[in-house]
Parts: structure tokens; C-alpha cells; sequence
């Protein structure tokens, strides 16, 4: 295990993956928690969102859903995991009911809130609610103790600061205008006249006691919203503190690389501990070994003499154009490799903190791939 990969793994209780979708955010998460599990003794939760199919396979998801599930190590022989591997997927819909539950001032409230026909419809879309419930849930699991680490897949979000703010942004929208003009004629007789005109437009537009139920729901959500600013506070803590660190995922590609460059600086804001910056499914080090270009440009130019006397009864025409099409194909890799290697040099990231995962000619469908993802994380050779 790298040095850096094993100093994350056993001295972190919260790992943060973030970055641009579709760059390998919840294979690393899974990759990490394998790796973790298998080379340590500590008993390790991944937490992710919504996982392709086959990962969720390899982990024993999709079956059990949002249950913590026991995942079975004994696939690798003879090689005993020192630790244990759990792992869940996030729902929306059953976390939001939990937080009404815990922040509903009594029975009335919660009942109302849970049969508000507005609450059951939006609750999964809420306010960014995948990332508020991320937040919710990791602290949770956190504040409970049953896990030595926690590895969090972040949501698919448009950038960064969705989830960076989620708590920040939960606050505001309690305090907000829009909120407090929603209300405000069900909270007011005098109001409520002088809206009256609008309501009765309004009601014949999008139905009949819609409006009502809106302000109705949000009256009550509003309930909770010293829980929900407490929480946030608390929340927003655990994240800027040393037991959590930051995992900014990227491909090699410029608007994958764009998008973390954004994260990092976000992370620098809001002083959030950076562990490494992943870069998945790099191209290997060695298309910018100098000694390999020049054999590749030899094989172009000086094809003819290298055939000569050598490939009795092949047509030496067809070995020329192999030798020069092998030459070329290897210049046009290294060229794209010192591509993305300049464009990952423009980060400003500290290079210690810089690590590669292979590409993989394989899909990633089960925890033996996973462990050789996690095994294979090493630092980038600038």
C-alpha cells in the first residue's frame, strides 16, 4: 500500500471523495475502503449515492440497499483481511423522515409534517437534499462510533460548493425571503387579505389549495429550524476538523482537471484538509521515459535496416509498416501522456499529495479489481 494511501486509511476516521461525475469518485471510494480493510485492522463504512450496477454487486448493494451491509472478504484466497468491510447507499427519502423525526418539537408536528402531501412529494429533491442528508448521515455515523472510517462517495453535484455548503445554505433558506413570503399570509390575517386577489389567481392556475399546503408545509418545517441550525454548526465543524480528510478525484482530461482545480481552491476557503488529489485512469509513466520515445522514433525512421536479414519469408514491406505503426502508435500515447502530465503540473496542489490510479483495460465488477485499484494508487512522477 502506498505510504500516503496507508496514512489516510489508518489515521483518518472520515474520507471525503469529491470531484467532476464520471471521473471514478465512488469506484475510489469502494477502492480505498477494500484496500483499507483488507491491509488493516479497522472496520471500515463506505457510504455512496447511487453506484453503477456492477459495483454495487461487487459490494453486495444491490441487494440490501440503504442497510449497512457486511461485505464478504473471502474471495482472495489465502490472504486473510486484517479488518472489516461495511457498506451502504444513501436514501434520500428515509434519512429526511429520520431528521423529522429527531427535529419535529412533538408528535403533532411530526405526524403533520410526514402526511403533508408537499413534504412526501419533494422530500427526495429538497433543497439539495443529497447533500444535506450526506452531511446528516456521516455525522450521525460518525457521532455513533461503530466504524474505526468512514468513506464518503459525494453526490453528483453541479460543482463543489453544493456539498462543501450544504449546511451553510440549509440556514439560509430558513431565513429566506422567498420562505418568509410563502407564510406570511397564513401567518397573518391582515397579510392574507391583502393577498387574496393573488391566492385566488393562483389557485385556479396550478389547483386548488396548493398554495395552502406549500405555506402549510413550510410553517411546520420551520418548526425545526434551531435543530437544523445547531446541526449545521456541528456538521460544518466535523468537517473542518483534523479527523477528516478531502479526496479531490479527477481524470486526466482538461474539464475533468478544471473541475478539480475549482474543488481545491474551495477546499482552501473554506480551510478543509486536502488528503490527496486521485487522478483515475492515468496513462503510465513510463510513455515519457526519453530512452523509450527515441526507441519508438527509431522503429519509424530506421524500420527498413531493423527488418533486414531478420524476418526470412515475410514480406519486408509488411514489417516495415508493422515496426513504423508500433513506433507511432507509442508517440501518439506519449504525446497525450506529456499532455496531461503538463496539464496536472498546473494544479496547485503540493505534489506529495498527488496520486494515480492505471487505466484498466477490465471494468471495475468486483472486489478483486477493487483491491488492485487500491493497490496500484501511487504517487505521480512530475
Amino acid at each position: 500500500m502506498n505510504q500516503l494511501v496507508n496514512s489516510l486509511v489508518t489515521q483518518k476516521s472520515i474520507l471525503i471523495t469529491g470531484g467532476a461525475g464520471g471521473v471514478g469518485k465512488t469506484t475510489t471510494a469502494a477502492a480505498l475502503g477494500t484496500i483499507a480493510a483488507l491491509e488493516t485492522d479497522r472496520k471500515v463504512l463506505v457510504l455512496t449515492v447511487d453506484p453503477a450496477k456492477r459495483l454495487a454487486d461487487a459490494m453486495g448493494l444491490a441487494k440490501f440497499g440503504n442497510v449497512v451491509t457486511k461485505v464478504d472478504l473471502s474471495g482472495f484466497g489465502e490472504r486473510s483481511p486484517k479488518g472489516e468491510l461495511y457498506a451502504a447507499m444513501l436514501d434520500t427519502k428515509a434519512s429526511w423522515d429520520d431528521l423529522v423525526i429527531r427535529y419535529a418539537p412533538n408528535m403533532r408536528v411530526r405526524g403533520e409534517i410526514l402526511a403533508n402531501p408537499i413534504y412526501r412529494n419533494i422530500s427526495s429533491r429538497f433543497v439539495q437534499s443529497h447533500d444535506y442528508i450526506a452531511m446528516e448521515s456521516l455525522y450521525d455515523l460518525y457521532n455513533k462510533g461503530d466504524f474505526d472510517l468512514l468513506i464518503v462517495d459525494t453526490p453528483p453535484s453541479r460543482n463543489a460548493m453544493d456539498f462543501l455548503d450544504a449546511p451553510e445554505r440549509m440556514a439560509d433558506f430558513f431565513s429566506s425571503k422567498l420562505l418568509r413570503w410563502i407564510t406570511a399570509p397564513y401567518r397573518s390575517r391582515l397579510v392574507a387579505t391583502a393577498f387574496k386577489p393573488f391566492y385566488q389567481v393562483a389557485d385556479r392556475i396550478i389547483g386548488s389549495d396548493f398554495l395552502e399546503q406549500v405555506a402549510e408545509f413550510f410553517i411546520l418545517f420551520q418548526s425545526m429550524y434551531d435543530g437544523f441550525i445547531e446541526r449545521g454548526k456541528s456538521v460544518s465543524a466535523l468537517l473542518r476538523s483534523d479527523v477528516t480528510s478531502f479526496l479531490v478525484v479527477t481524470s486526466p482530461e482538461y474539464l475533468p482537471m478544471r473541475e478539480a482545480e475549482f474543488f481545491l481552491g474551495a477546499l482552501r476557503e473554506r480551510h478543509l484538509n486536502l488528503g490527496a488529489l486521485i487522478v483515475n485512469r492515468s496513462l503510465p509513466y513510463y510513455l515519457g521515459d526519453q530512452n523509450a520515445i527515441q526507441i519508438a522514433q527509431r522503429l519509424i525512421a530506421d524500420s527498413e535496416i531493423l527488418v533486414k536479414d531478420r524476418f526470412l519469408g515475410v514480406d519486408p514491406r509488411i514489417m516495415r509498416g508493422v515496426l513504423s505503426e508500433i513506433g507511432s502508435t507509442y508517440l501518439d500515447f506519449s504525446n497525450l501522456y506529456g499532455q496531461q502530465h503538463n496539464l496536472l503540473a498546473t494544479l496547485l496542489v503540493d505534489k506529495a499529495k498527488v496520486l494515480a490510479t492505471p487505466y484498466l483495460e477490465t471494468d471495475v465488477a468486483d472486489l478483486t479489481s477493487l483491491e488492485r485499484i487500491g493497490s496500484n494508487l501511487d504517487f505521480v512522477k512530475f
